[in-house]
């Protein structure tokens, strides 16, 4: 097959949604199929084009296995100016879809596009692209939005709130496959659509890299650098925004001083944190680490939260999960009960859950898992045994095939 990729991140930029990509893409090539990516710049560590990037609205360079044409995402530092964000995420997909035209060969025949959502744009670019070569379009949705940013509060204007739903709902409508990363998230999207186009909607879960997080000793290199001895380190590795309840964190850190808490990541969120932990001593705010030292980050924790508010459960599924469990180390989530993350770690046998925004039911299971180190192992080991089993890049990159060729 002949393939055009469309997506926000891809290596070397840091994103998880980059790397989830980056990986389908060479699982993807792996199976003899040419790919042609169009994604941005590198920009995501600091919301700014990386040093050595600048200067050109593209660049294209070729692979063994097609293309990456990499272009100006546009980005901008304040994630609070919406106008800005829009028409950032607009022009960003406008350039997408115009070099999407000549991926490969200008306007010659593809087999599809599959495009990653957000931003929602790249739907709709998606669609350009193929009504133009010809193909199917898979729409890949790691977050529904705007659900998520409504029920965050980051978007609160009424008409944007109804623009971003026609667009999703259109989106949705002339997607050939939609493609979500649960159950939940697959009624959340059925439920937008007409119910004759319902089958359209498919659950493929993000896949975890296995031979690059592997499970190995606490006492890193990364350890050192951050002046942590032996002491446990509970550890919060992501995005730093408002939607995962990181103030309660502080609140646990306050009550527990003997514990180190290191919250691994930047976001719109940070400055705020760190402001409200001035003078809390067990708390490390570091910055995010090159890709090649995930599986040593991840190894530091000897517990690792995924704390996500009330509401957000539905609409977004935090794919650390899988590469805390692949690191063998346990997954302390707060989270709203009776959705995927509880129910993969109870399959798991990967760790613990408690409600969302609850700071008395987080300090008392994570009391519980620093005060045992044979639980922590146990946990641990469940969760490396369960990703072994069900979450290889191989079955991921199957399962997206089949969505490019049905009739096969």
């Amino acid at each position: 097959m002949k393939l055009v990729v469309v997506c926000p991140h891809f290596a070397p930029d840091i994103a998880p949604t980059g790397t989830v990509m980056t990986r389908i893409v060479a699982e993807l090539a792996s199976r003899g199929h040419e790919l042609h990516v169009i994604t941005a710049l590198p920009w995501y560590r600091e919301h700014a084009i990386e040093e050595g990037w600048e200067s050109k609205l593209w660049r294209t360079e070729k692979t063994t296995w097609g293309s990456i044409t990499r272009v100006n995402p546009f980005p901008g530092k304040s994630k609070s100016n919406l106008l800005r964000r829009a028409l950032g995420f607009l022009a960003f997909s406008v350039l997408v879809a115009w070099r999407g035209l000549f991926a490969g060969g200008a306007l010659s025949r593809i087999d599809g596009v599959l495009a990653m959502s957000p931003p929602l744009t790249l739907g709709m670019t998606g669609r350009l692209i193929t009504a133009v070569r010809g193909g199917r379009l898979v729409f890949n949705i790691q977050d529904v939005f705007p659900d998520a940013a409504v029920t965050t509060g980051a978007i609160r204007h009424p008409l944007i709130i109804a623009v971003a739903e026609w667009l999703e709902r259109l989106s949705y409508r002339v997607s050939d496959s939609v493609v979500v990363l649960s159950d939940d998230l697959a009624d959340n999207v059925r439920a937008k659509m007409k119910p004759t186009r319902r089958d359209r909607v498919t659950v493929v879960p993000n896949f975890v890299d296995t031979q690059a997080i592997v499970p190995s000793s606490r006492m890193t290199l990364y350890r050192t650098e951050l002046g942590i001895a032996n002491e446990i380190v509970v550890m919060y590795a992501g995005n730093v925004g408002y939607s995962q309840s990181l103030d309660m964190v502080l609140d646990v850190a306050r009550s527990m001083p003997s514990v180190t808490f290191v919250i691994n990541g930047d976001g719109s969120a940070r400055a705020h944190l760190e402001s409200s932990a001035k003078g809390c001593t067990n708390v490390k705010f570091i910055g995010y680490q090159p890709l090649e030292r995930l599986s040593e980050v991840l190894a530091t924790g000897d517990i690792h939260l995924v704390p996500l508010r009330s509401g957000l459960a539905r609409v977004s599924v935090p794919s650390k999960t899988y590469s805390i469990m692949a690191a063998s180390r346990p997954v302390l989530a707060s989270i709203d009960p009776d959705t995927e993350i509880p129910r993969l770690i109870e399959r798991a046998g990967a760790g613990v859950c408690v409600g969302p925004d609850d700071t008395d039911a987080l300090r008392s299971a994570l009391t519980q898992l620093v005060e045992s180190a044979e639980l922590r192992t146990a946990l641990g080991n469940g969760g490396r045994a369960w990703v072994e089993r069900h979450a290889s890049p191989t079955a991921v990159a199957v399962a997206y095939e089949g969505l490019f060729t049905p009739d096969r």
